[in-house]
């Protein structure tokens, strides 16, 4: 998941358990796309994550400084400086109002969930932000 100010970026689900080769995978995959459609630059947006173990593998570290000069490094899994943490608690909580049946009932209630969030919403995520 990534989000800008203005708008979110690509849902992805990761099928099993996400460890530092899936989250790779992912960057590698969706990263650029993610960029292109919410319009940030590698030279000029800051890449935000948070310090979990996956995210901070060597191999995974190295992919970024590759692409992303300009890194804000976070405390982890802390909502107060990841405006992300907020907007999963909103869409998990979204999803325990359905009657979730399974993992594809979830991941279509996720995606119309996730195509409703407006880009009011994410001003005022990041504006939320100390």
């Amino acid at each position: 998941m990534a989000t800008s100010a203005n708008e979110v970026g690509i849902l992805v689900f990761i099928d099993g358990i996400m460890d530092k080769m899936k989250c790779l995978d992912i960057l590698n995959k969706n990263l650029k796309q993610t960029a292109q459609k919410l319009s940030l630059g590698s030279n000029s947006s800051i890449f935000q994550q948070d310090n979990n173990p996956k995210h901070t593998a060597e191999i995974v570290k190295l992919r970024l400084l590759y692409k992303y000069k300009m890194r804000l490094h976070t405390p982890p899994q802390s909502p107060d400086f990841n405006a992300i943490e907020n907007l999963l608690s909103k869409l998990e909580l979204s999803a325990h109002k359905r009657n979730i049946r399974d993992k594809e009932h979830l991941k279509t209630a996720l995606k119309g969930e996730w195509a409703k969030i407006t880009p009011q919403a994410t001003q005022t995520l990041a504006n939320s932000l100390p």
